[in-house]
């Protein structure tokens, strides 16, 4: 069906990229982006398809209910993909009000506002219940954390989050799943593994590491560094939650990950590698980014520092994305080489995106 999409959240990091996939994807479809453009919401972001007459923006809150009616009647909206969300897991401890505010009262908000559009208002016209799709976007941290030899996460795994912000997103998982067992709304979910690529909030371990290295900054490992994250370049998430619109069921949820676990010291140790051969091979960086004297020199690593690590930081998460491949046909286009080169070059090219981002 043609689609007429409301995505929350979507000037974030994989929102943005996700409108920006489905747009060039999807040219006969219209998005509406929802985003209330708090710390980590850019509209920048979304600079490469303002002015598509099928793109729209409107700043507002997922926890305005009339506001979401207002714009599923207005626009029509028959979709949702729901990516607003509070998500860095530090954050969620040193202060998770936020986290319950945005994950669980907006998501609720989210499905009472879908639920009464798509199913209450045509039932009480007499009018037949149109197909729909609210689809949720959720994450591998509600799994909580295996051990060094547990098999990945799957579908059926059971919750066990461990921390404000996956506790906070495991509430909105079994609220989607309510709406859609109680009232009939379609609705799908994602649980995906850790992204990374262009538009990373600077926060983030990756952003984090690369911007840190072009300043001379120490680059902080929490604990030893061996954490282990299953790592997926971020148009590939977009690309599985354009299968699970396309072919997922309803009612069902899928796993979409990379199959690409990763110490986290042993990306940091990466991505000073890439970053000491990027200055040997582009000598306009050595001026570009004159701070960045250890790496001007090859010897980025020298700026690894192991901090203290924090409350109850999961050892590991793997995602087993078979459902999604084997019902779906679901693969990763990127491998994990390409990505990172791909994202470490744009961050290298977009100093002006994020040198703001950092100063605030």
């Amino acid at each position: 069906m043609t689609r007429r999409m409301l995505v929350t959240g979507g000037a974030g990091f994989i929102g943005a990229n996700f409108v920006h996939y489905w747009l060039a994807k999807h040219p006969q479809d219209s998005v509406v982006v929802l985003d209330a453009l708090t710390y980590a919401g850019n509209e920048l972001n979304l600079a490469m398809v303002s002015k598509k007459p099928e793109f729209k923006f409107v700043r507002g809150d997922i926890c305005d209910t009339a506001l979401v009616e207002r714009l599923l009647r207005e626009e029509a909206i028959n979709t949702v993909v729901h990516f607003a969300a509070e998500s860095h897991v530090d954050r969620s401890i040193s202060g998770p009000d936020a986290f319950i505010e945005t994950n669980i009262i907006g998501t609720y908000s989210l499905l009472k506002a879908s639920k009464k559009v798509w199913i209450d208002e045509p039932k009480a016209a007499g009018q037949e219940v149109l197909a729909h799709r609210f689809h949720h976007v959720s994450t591998d941290e509600v799994y909580g954390s295996l051990g060094p030899e547990d098999p990945a996460f799957t579908e059926s795994t059971a919750y066990a989050p461990n921390s404000p912000y996956s506790a906070s997103k495991a509430a909105s998982d079994h609220l989607v799943r309510a709406y859609h067992h109680t009232y009939g709304l379609e609705v799908t979910t994602s649980n995906c593994s850790n992204n990374y690529g262009p538009f990373h909030f600077p926060e983030k371990l990756i952003p984090l590491i690369i911007t840190n290295i072009l300043h001379d900054q120490p680059l902080p490992v929490y604990g030893d560094g061996k954490q282990i994250r299953d790592w997926l370049y971020v148009e590939d998430h977009a690309r599985g939650i354009e299968l699970v619109l396309e072919k997922g069921q309803i009612g069902e949820n899928y796993n979409i990950g990379g199959h690409n676990e990763w110490a986290n010291i042993d990306i940091v140790k990466l991505l000073c590698e890439l970053t000491n051969k990027a200055f040997n091979e582009r000598p306009e960086l050595t001026q570009k980014f004159p701070q960045a004297t250890l790496a001007q020199q090859g010897k980025a690593e020298e700026l690894i520092q192991f901090v203290c690590d924090r409350p109850g930081h999961d050892r590991r998460y793997a995602i087993d994305a078979s459902k999604t491949t084997s019902e779906l046909g679901y693969k990763p286009a990127e491998t994990f080489a390409s990505g990172i080169f791909k994202t470490l070059n744009w961050y290298l090219d977009n100093e002006e995106w994020w040198a703001p981002l950092r100063a605030g």
